[in-house]
């Protein structure tokens, strides 16, 4: 359709590759470049829309395309489309190999997660894990070649506080002898940094063995292990809940590996600047709006930093998958940080691809606070799936009775769809109630408007006729057309809340359908045709949801 209306455009004598957008005002779509155009050529941008839509309907196969083109107001194009060119272009999406418009071919590496190993997830570590995962669908899903990486905090000072703790407890045990489980992990990683904020002395101890083990102490090393081995096997237990997954378990112990290599890399670049003993790189570019602080790789003591744990795992990456793009979904809160991160990695020439940081923020309760326990601390991750559960099966009594895995996608879908029907860069409320309902913008809605479709269509064959039988019928046909655009606006910009809009939209439409029409006395080619949407409305449906780390249920 822009097609012929640039030709048009052209044939006027406008230099202008048209944009035509759905509509708000009565029509499909409108056109609104003769605005663009009037200053320009000099014309009034209703004599501009008026050549444009004589010449429109001049055109031989203007039937083929359009009921109706009219000029509304000051110079907007209407645009109805005919029921042809409706059932043409679904044909051509139902034969497609996958809904989004282009097939992609690059290597990405999705950074998400960020874990800190020695302490359990908590609701703060929702949104990383579902945003990021949908990202990382949502790039496999156009053909990318993509890598997630859970890039563990395994080596920070949470660990020579939990050693301290160890080494206090069991003073005279070989660190191979030691045994511990998960609880007492829980039990003593708060005791320890509650005890550090108490006592200089012990967090002075704790910061020493931290370094340690950082230069490799076999001692500390050991001990490490053990407390790597049981929190990650626990991390990977609520991640699997929430079918999150990851291609690499890899934290900053491995970004560590590469700073024999690296640290002498950048002093050849001549990016290293001494700094009262630190060493540094200077980030600041002209035009900065804000004074951006120089990025330190070093300290005086020869400790490392995040910072270079982050170009160390940049380093590594190329050297391993050479990415055309690395992405981090990250607390929004970090921003600075890795405009700091990712000059430093330019400016040495370490990595000159793209690099992406997506800040999210925070997840609140009811309140509009992020979520705390009544004691103010932390909500456990685990907590909160276990109080979406409770909700869900208390909501209907015949809930309590469904199995045991179909509880478990719902579950699922009432919290990533609640997250992910957000702009990630904002905050949200987390209204448990809210989002466990069948109606409204949530998870269990489109879950059931996929049954409750499901249970209505039959096997149907060939392809769709140019007919359409309803209005209700037209505007879902119509909303089926923007999966493509709406995938690769997804996939372009890395904002899943624009696939959970169009699932409930589409949801929306399909329920209308249901509403308005008597699908069960259907007979001939109009059962056939209906059949063939109402089967297709599913898969798309089926296949979104998917995209977003959301599995169907068998029943509702």
């Amino acid at each position: 359709m822009e097609g012929l209306f640039g030709k048009v455009f052209k044939e006027l004598g406008y230099d202008v590759n048209p944009k035509i957008v759905k509509s708000n005002k009565g029509a499909d779509f409108q056109c609104d470049d003769a605005f663009k155009l009037a200053k320009e050529y000099h014309k009034a941008p209703n004599m501009i829309a008026s050549e444009v839509v004589e010449k429109i309907k001049s055109e031989p196969n203007f039937d083929n395309y359009f009921k109706e083109v009219s000029v509304a107001g000051p110079g907007f194009i209407n645009i109805t489309v005919s029921d042809k060119y409706i059932n043409e272009q679904l044909r051509q999406l139902m034969n497609k190999e996958i809904l989004g418009s282009t097939k992609e071919d690059k290597m990405i590496v999705v950074d998400y997660g960020g874990p800190n190993v020695a302490k359990p997830l908590h609701v703060g570590h929702l949104r990383a894990a579902v945003i990021g995962q949908a990202i990382n669908n949502i790039l496999k899903y156009k053909g990318n070649k993509t890598i997630g990486d859970v890039h563990l905090g395994d080596i920070g000072t949470q660990m020579g506080q939990v050693i301290y703790g160890i080494l206090t407890d069991f003073p005279d045990t070989n660190p191979e002898d030691v045994v511990i489980d998960l609880d007492y992990l829980n039990v003593t990683y708060p005791k320890m940094s509650a005890l550090c904020k108490e006592d200089e002395e012990v967090r002075a101890k704790c910061l020493q063995i931290t370094k340690d083990l950082q230069d490799g102490d076999p001692k500390y090393k050991v001990l490490w292990q053990k407390i790597w081995d049981l929190s990650v096997s626990d991390i990977k237990r609520i991640y699997d809940y929430l079918d999150v997954h990851f291609d690499l378990w890899y934290g900053e112990s491995h970004a560590y590996k590469q700073f024999d290599e690296m640290m002498p890399y950048l002093e050849e670049q001549g990016v290293i600047i001494e700094d009262d003993g630190a060493k540094i790189i200077d980030v600041k570019e002209e035009g900065d709006k804000v004074e951006l602080p120089p990025c330190m790789i070093q300290k005086r003591d020869g400790a490392y930093l995040y910072a270079t744990s982050d170009l160390g795992t940049i380093w590594q990456r190329v050297k391993d998958f050479k990415p055309d793009e690395i992405i981090y979904v990250v607390d929004g809160r970090q921003s600075m940080y890795f405009v700091q991160v990712f000059r430093a990695a330019n400016k040495s020439n370490i990595y000159n691809g793209v690099l992406e940081h997506h800040g999210f923020g925070t997840v609140n309760g009811t309140d509009n606070k992020p979520f705390k326990t009544r004691s103010g601390g932390a909500l456990k991750l685990e907590d909160l799936i276990k109080q979406v559960k409770e909700e869900f099966i208390n909501l209907r009594e015949e809930n309590k009775n469904m199995d045991a895995e179909d509880v478990d996608k719902i579950v699922n879908a009432i919290i990533k769809f609640a997250d992910l029907q957000n702009n990630l860069e904002r905050n949200y409320i987390f209204d448990i109630k809210k989002f466990s309902g069948v109606s409204g913008k949530t998870g269990p809605y489109i879950l059931y408007t996929y049954l409750r479709i499901n249970k209505i269509i039959s096997d149907s064959e060939g392809i769709i006729s140019d007919e359409i039988y309803s209005e209700t019928d037209r505007a879902l046909r119509l909303k089926m057309l923007e999966v493509s655009s709406v995938i690769d606006q997804a996939s372009k910009e890395r904002r899943p809340h624009y696939i959970a809009d169009y699932l409930y939209e589409l949801s929306v439409a399909a329920n209308n359908f249901y509403q308005n029409n008597r699908v069960a006395e259907l007979e001939g080619i109009k059962k056939n045709d209906i059949m063939l949407v109402l089967n297709f409305n599913n898969y798309i449906l089926e296949t979104l949801l998917g995209l977003l780390g959301i599995s169907v249920p068998k029943v509702m």
